[in-house]
């Protein structure tokens, strides 16, 4: 509230840095209760040289409502506090959606084919919406995270959307695109973060009722080559193509590693 009522710039970077503090300790209580309230086993392999003042932007698949507590998790207090891409209309959310606010997580609003088709002068908007809510990250260091499908991977999806993948939906380049193009001097990595559950994936009730979930994190630290920063996805339609192609090749090696892991621990359980 007190960041809601004081609209001078250096006392709201104060609060909010104020307020990542609290998130931390927020995820290390929810950290705790995952592990010995719950019944939550998180095996994370990679990100070594991470730091917890560096830029990172996070790209990751996404399975389940438990996805979010898990990369809280893993990555607090390794890499600054993460923000992630909201719906606008969560904004509205009871409490959660001040708190939200609060943390500068960025809201977007997408867009539908049929709703564009009817107001063609909003198109491009909720990328302006993307560009401008990335700006305000310049001021410490952030990591943002990005579920680049855009929603929960389900068969169901996977079969109306006709993904060429097994275990993913396909990427979705527009937002990733605009966030490099706003940050992208100020990143030190792409951390490509690819989770699995093995024993296929786990609802958030089931995480509430503390039933066993077994999460595999394996993480990725990639070079952010200087064409992704430097082009322009909504006017150069080659560079879109060829983000496309270099999201698609992304994704086809992540679809592999979920496909191989989960066999290969699949197998470990049926032989014990």
């Amino acid at each position: 509230m007190a960041k809601l009522l004081l609209p001078i710039t250096i006392l709201r970077h104060t609060i909010t840095r104020i307020l990542m503090a609290f998130g931390e300790n927020w995820v290390s209580v929810n950290g705790w209760l995952m592990q010995y309230a719950g019944s939550v086993r998180i095996e994370s392999n990679g990100g070594d040289r991470l730091k917890r003042d560096g830029w990172y932007f996070i790209i990751a698949n996404h399975q389940t409502w438990i996805d979010i507590f898990i990369l809280q998790a893993v990555f607090n207090r390794r890499v600054p506090f993460l923000k992630f891409f909201l719906k606008q209309e969560l904004m509205w959310f009871p409490l959660l959606g001040i708190a939200w606010w609060a943390l500068d997580m960025p809201f977007m609003k997408r867009f539908s084919p049929s709703y564009l088709s009817k107001y063609p002068n909003m198109r491009g908007k909720d990328l302006e919406m993307t560009r401008s809510a990335c700006n305000k990250f310049r001021d410490t260091p952030t990591s943002v995270l990005n579920f680049i499908e855009g929603t929960r991977f389900s068969e169901q999806k996977r079969a109306d959307r006709k993904s060429p993948y097994n275990k993913l939906l396909q990427p979705r380049a527009g937002g990733f695109a605009i966030t490099l193009s706003s940050m992208g001097d100020l990143f030190n990595s792409i951390v490509d973060v690819t989770l699995i559950y093995p024993d296929n994936s786990s609802r958030f009730w089931d995480m509430c009722c503390g039933k066993d979930i077994r999460v595999i994190v394996e993480i990725h630290e990639r070079l952010i080559e200087r064409w992704l920063i430097d082009g322009d996805y909504e006017s150069d339609r080659a560079f879109r193509k060829e983000l496309h192609s270099w999201l698609t090749d992304l994704w086809s090696k992540k679809d592999v590693e979920i496909v191989r892991i989960t066999k290969e621990n699949t197998g470990n359980i049926n032989g014990s």
